[in-house]
């Protein structure tokens, strides 16, 4: 069964069987094995390298981190 077919199928879910699926599928995230976490760890950095490269974000110092963050806290 596709994506597109199984969440069209959740969705006409009554609402109380719809918030059921939406916890369980949200404690499923939680379960994700050590092989997983690392895989999803590595694309996040690739991700975040490439928008660097790309000049998407630009990086900060650890101190204008800190001074933003103290900023925000006040």
């Amino acid at each position: 069964m596709s994506f597109l077919a199984i969440e069209k199928e959740a969705l006409e879910l009554p609402i109380q069987e719809r918030a059921k699926l939406a916890q369980r599928l949200l404690e499923s995230l939680d379960e994700v094995s050590a092989a997983e976490a690392e895989q999803l760890w590595l694309d996040v950095a690739a991700r975040r390298a490439e928008e660097i490269d790309q000049g998407i974000v630009q990086l900060v110092s650890a101190e204008e981190l800190e001074s933003r963050v103290q900023a925000l806290l006040k």
